[in-house]
This record gives C-alpha cells, sequence and structure tokens, in this order.
C-alpha cells in the first residue's frame, strides 16, 4: 500500500461533485453477460564479444521504468483511485469521500430522457461485480456507499484502446541476419506488473576463413519472464539473465577451434547460465546476508529469492539459422510456418511445466521417492503451480536455513510438507528447431496468461490474419475505406487462416479456461477483428474479446487486484523472420510503438 501511496498522486482527483450522483439501473455488468452467471459465482468463491553479466543496477519494475499512464481518460484514473487510496484529506470546498449513492431502480427509458448527462460504471464490491449507470457529470469518489462497494467508470472503447497500447512496442530490423521485425506489448493486472521481458541483439566476429573474417554473426535473444509472489525475480532476469546465457555461450563457442559447437554442448550451456543466476538468486544472497547480519541488507538481497519467476528465453543463431527455446516454468513459445496450402501452422517449441504436467509431475516422484504430496492438486506440494521457477527459494532452501532466515530476518515458516529440498528447479528444458526465414516463420513467445484465454492454433492464425490484413492495406483503397478500417477494424469471414489441429499440445498443457469463466463460446464465428498496427497488440485484444467491444472495455475496465480475478498479466512477443534490406540499424516502428514509450533497440 506505501506503493499504492506514491502512485496516488496520479490516480486520485477529488473535485467537488457538482451535483448529487445516483446510482441507476443496477443490472449483471457488462461481462456478466459475456462472464456468465458462472461467473459471480467464482467470483464469491475466488482469493483475492567479451561477455559479462551486467553489474547489478538498483531493482526496480519495469512499469515503473516505462512509467505506468498518468490517465488513461480521467475516468479510469479515479477508478483507481478509488481502489488504492488511503489518504482521506479533501480539497477545500470538495464533497465528501464517503458521499453515499442512492440506487433507486429507475426505468432505463427515463434515464434515457432525463436532460442530465449519464455515465456507465462498474460496481465492484468483495463479491459482485454489476452494471450502474451514474446520473451527473462530477468526478467518481473514493467510497460510493456504507458498505464498501466501489465504483469504476466503464472505459469507452477509444480508451480501451489507448490502454491496450500503452506498452506496445515495434522494431524492424533491418541487418540481413534473418529477422525482420519484432512487436511485444503488456498489459497489467497486477499493480505493478509482475511480468517483464528483455530482447538483445549481440554480434559475433566470424570464426571462418580469412575470406569472410570481417563478417559478423549475430545472436538474437528474446525472452519474457512471468513473475510471481511479486516483480522483483523477473525483474533480476530482465537485467542479467541473457548476460548469463551469453558468457556461457562465448564461453562454450571459443572452446571450439574450427566448426560449431555440438547441440548438446550449446544446450549445456544455456542451463548453466539459467542455474549460475539462479544460484546466485537463492543461495549466495543468503551467505550474503549472514555475513552482512543487517536486516537493511537482507530486505535488498533476499527479495528475489522469496518471490519467484517462469523464465522463456529463445536464442537464434543467425549463422546457422538455429532457434533455441529454453523454458523454465510455464510460459510458452509456438512456431508459425506457412503449410504448401497457403494457410499456417502452430508448433510448440515449449511445455509449460506444471504440476498437471505428467512428465514434471513424474519426475518430481522420481527424484523425491516416498513423499506422497510432492505434487498435490496439480502444485508443489499443494502450493506453487509451475515446477520449474528462478527464486521461490522457500522450495529450495533447507529447513534449517529457512528457520535461521524468518528468525533473524524476514523469511517465512517452511511448508511441513518440506523434507528433500530443492523441489523446485531453475534448470530449462531446451528446443532445438531450424528456422526457413524465406517462408516467413515467426515465433510468438508469451506468459501463460494469454494461453488462458487463446490455443495456439488461434494465436498462430491470428497472426496470419494480421498478416493477410497488412498486406490488403498496403493495397489501393479508397480515403474512406482506410479511415473506417483504422475506426472499426476489418474482419475476415470467421476463418484463421491456419491448419487447425496441426499441433494438438503435449498433455497437461494450458487450455483457455478463461472462456468458460466469461461464458464465451470458443466456436462462436467473428469472435476476432483486426484493428492494431502491432500484431502483439491485435493478439491481446483478440484474447480479451475481439470483436466483443464491451467486454474488452469491461476487462481493462476492471482495477486491480480485483482484475486479477478475470485476467492475468500480459506480456507478448512476435518475431518475423525473413531476409530484409541490409542496412545494420534497427528502426522504432513509430506507428506500431507508444508514444509513452519512446524505446530504444536492445544492440
Amino acid at each position: 500500500m506505501q506503493r499504492a501511496a506514491i502512485i496516488a498522486p496520479r490516480v486520485t482527483l477529488r473535485s467537488a461533485l457538482r451535483s448529487r450522483l445516483s446510482l441507476v439501473s443496477p443490472q449483471r455488468l457488462a461481462t456478466a453477460r459475456t462472464l456468465s452467471a458462472g461467473t459471480r459465482r467464482l467470483l464469491s468463491n475466488s482469493a483475492p564479444s567479451s561477455f559479462k553479466p551486467t553489474p547489478n543496477a538498483p531493482l526496480r519494475s519495469s512499469m515503473y521504468i516505462r512509467r505506468l499512464p498518468v490517465v488513461l481518460g480521467s475516468a479510469l484514473v479515479a477508478g483507481y483511485g478509488a481502489w488504492y487510496s488511503y489518504n482521506s484529506t479533501t480539497i477545500p470546498g470538495a464533497a465528501s469521500l464517503y458521499r453515499s449513492f442512492s440506487f433507486a431502480a429507475t426505468n432505463p427509458s427515463t434515464a434515457a430522457a432525463s436532460p442530465v448527462p449519464t455515465r456507465t460504471v462498474l460496481v465492484v464490491g468483495a463479491d459482485e461485480l454489476r452494471q450502474g449507470t451514474i446520473v451527473g457529470d462530477g468526478p467518481i469518489s473514493k467510497e460510493t456507499s456504507g458498505d464498501g462497494r466501489r465504483i469504476v467508470e466503464m472505459l469507452t472503447p477509444e480508451q480501451a484502446t489507448q490502454k491496450l497500447r500503452h506498452l506496445e512496442q515495434s522494431f524492424s530490423v533491418n541487418r540481413g541476419h534473418g529477422v525482420t521485425r519484432y512487436d511485444l506489448v503488456q498489459l497489467p493486472s497486477n499493480d505493478p506488473i509482475e511480468d517483464d521481458h528483455a530482447e538483445k541483439i549481440v554480434q559475433v566476429p566470424s570464426r571462418s576463413s580469412a575470406a569472410d573474417a570481417g563478417d559478423q554473426n549475430e545472436w538474437m535473444f528474446w525472452g519474457v519472464f512471468d513473475g510471481h509472489s511479486g516483480w522483483t525475480t523477473s525483474a533480476t532476469l530482465r537485467q542479467n539473465l541473457i548476460s548469463y546465457v551469453a558468457t556461457e555461450l562465448n564461453n562454450t563457442y571459443k572452446a571450439v577451434a574450427e566448426g560449431t559447437p555440438s547441440s548438446d554442448a550449446i544446450e549445456l550451456a544455456i542451463k548453466t547460465g539459467f542455474n549460475r543466476l539462479d544460484t546466485e538468486i537463492v543461495h549466495n544472497s543468503v551467505e550474503k546476508v549472514f555475513k552482512a547480519s543487517s536486516k537493511t541488507v537482507a530486505a535488498e538481497l533476499l527479495q528475489p529469492a522469496l518471490s519467484g519467476s517462469c523464465a522463456l528465453l529463445s536464442f537464434y543463431d543467425s549463422r546457422t539459422n538455429l532457434l533455441r527455446v529454453a523454458c523454465t516454468g510455464d510460459s510458452r513459445a509456438v512456431l508459425g510456418r506457412r503449410s504448401d496450402s497457403g494457410k499456417w501452422t502452430a508448433t510448440a517449441l515449449s511445455e509449460d511445466q506444471t504440476g498437471s504436467n505428467p512428465n514434471e509431475a513424474n519426475r518430481m516422484r522420481k527424484e523425491h521417492p516416498g513423499e506422497e504430496h510432492v505434487v498435490r492438486n496439480g502444485r508443489v506440494l499443494g502450493g506453487l503451480e509451475p515446477t520449474r521457477a528462478f527464486g521461490d527459494a522457500v522450495y529450495k532452501w533447507s529447513r534449517e536455513t529457512s528457520f535461521k532466515l524468518k528468525e533473524k530476518f524476514f523469511g517465512r515458516t517452511p511448508s511441513q510438507l518440506l523434507k528433500s529440498p530443492p523441489y523446485v528447479t531453475a534448470e530449462p528444458v531446451v528446443t532445438t528447431t531450424k528456422v526457413t526465414p524465406e517462408k516467413g516463420d515467426f515465433l510468438v513467445l508469451a506468459t501463460d496468461g494469454l494461453w488462458e484465454m487463446l490455443t495456439n492454433d488461434e494465436v498462430v492464425g491470428l497472426v496470419g490474419q494480421w498478416i493477410e490484413s497488412q498486406a490488403a492495406g498496403r493495397q489501393s483503397k479508397s480515403q474512406f475505406e482506410v479511415a473506417w478500417s483504422k475506426i472499426m477494424g476489418t474482419q475476415g469471414n470467421g476463418a484463421l487462416p491456419v491448419e487447425k489441429g496441426a499441433d494438438t499440445g503435449a498433455e497437461g498443457q494450458k487450455t483457455p479456461i478463461r472462456l468458460h469463466q466469461w461464458g464465451v463460446d470458443p466456436e462462436a464465428k467473428n469472435r476476432f477483428v483486426v484493428k492494431d498496427q502491432n500484431v502483439a497488440t491485435h493478439l491481446v485484444r483478440n484474447a480479451l474479446g475481439g470483436t466483443n467491444d464491451e467486454q474488452v472495455c469491461a476487462l481493462l475496465t476492471l482495477p486491480a487486484p480485483f482484475s486479477r480475478r478475470y485476467r492475468d498479466d500480459l506480456t507478448v512477443q512476435v518475431i518475423f523472420f525473413g531476409n530484409g534490406e541490409k542496412t545494420g540499424e534497427v528502426l522504432v516502428n513509430p506507428e506500431a510503438t507508444s508514444p509513452d514509450e519512446n524505446p530504444k533497440a536492445k544492440l
């Protein structure tokens, strides 16, 4: 809440209420028609060249580094302020923050005939979520009634689009090394967002004959990091993981006199980089804390160990066109490739590593024989869902270490089921795939929030739909058609250009559970729309509802922490392979990049 208090000035404006506001026409939230009656029941049961590791800079959430939006329309500002602000100080002349609202069941026709302006709002309570209408144009207050319900004004479609695009970035990669573009976007649900990401292009001198000694090979890295129990572990991965892996790869390549190291040696280097960083986070930090014997030092060093994060890192070697994907946790990588039919096929390059995955559950039972509850209800010791993760030290420290930290510093009591740690590992599973840039392959990396809403086929089909839309957009159109498509987007015939079922996914892979929660028919036609220049934003929009603007607006209106019941943090990267022009530049695509971001390419 101290963090919330810091943010409060940007989210709270307590001006005077110019007229009495009354809540009328209470009904089920816009999403309740789409989020289904079952959602309400669920809601009431939910719980709220030379490579060296980068020196540790002060750890900060990526949300603060990229500047959380100051306003997404005055309505949403009031919404976040209503949820978070503790400050009851009033501006002179302002109405009471505890001004009550009447709940008269006014006839809709009466409200429509009234000359007084009205606004659609969400009523957010401990066990309710419904839609209402506010009469009047004054600001929204913190307390709406004595029963503790909050009011959040519904975003308009324009404001929803602004929020979707606030953290989007896009780059053209004109380096002639097999990659032409990459897009990314983040959408917070937690505050601050617990996801993070990193991208880097590393130039590697040629190891071949003198004839092409001046040629440069390139290693390209993209990573998404899904944090949990806080943002500090994922922020640590953003700062360090690529450097640790690049260092190990550099050592491995230098150890080979000629040619390229074996595939096994490269995979081992990647795994070593992951494990070295996790050892630094979990074990070396404890040694430093015990040596310093300072609670201030403990508070700083132990945070990345006590929280946790999944990691999904891709490594593309431009000389061999080999793409390696290292997965620790339940984020997912999917490759899209055009088939002979002209449609796209989806191939998963990673496997969700959770207690619900039989492969992971069997591995853990073999490593901890005789422990009945090593995996319980699909979770490690009944608690943690991913079976592989950085941090999460309570599943890795010995009982002795845990109790010592609890007594002297900020540790937690270990589980009574903890018998033979470590139970969780940061060692990734690495896959290797030959990329064919001439076929226009693309790669989607995303945290698990996206895969709770869309299937692999849908994600690849949506990217294919976006590609077709971009190609069609470059053809001659009338000024009216161009303006109309910018405002309304474009819809296909309901069928995505993907060969469905080509990739069924491994047993235990997450499925789009949110559709059932929202009451959405996955077989419904015309669910998807193309409105965005950034393909990652395009995926997120369609994950939230696509053509159903009402649902998209409702899901984006919900404030943290309430929003977490309906959607997770989202981080999506899309990388396009191809043989483009070679100017040596990496350029920002302004039409697909938020003006708030002012990003710089990582080279």
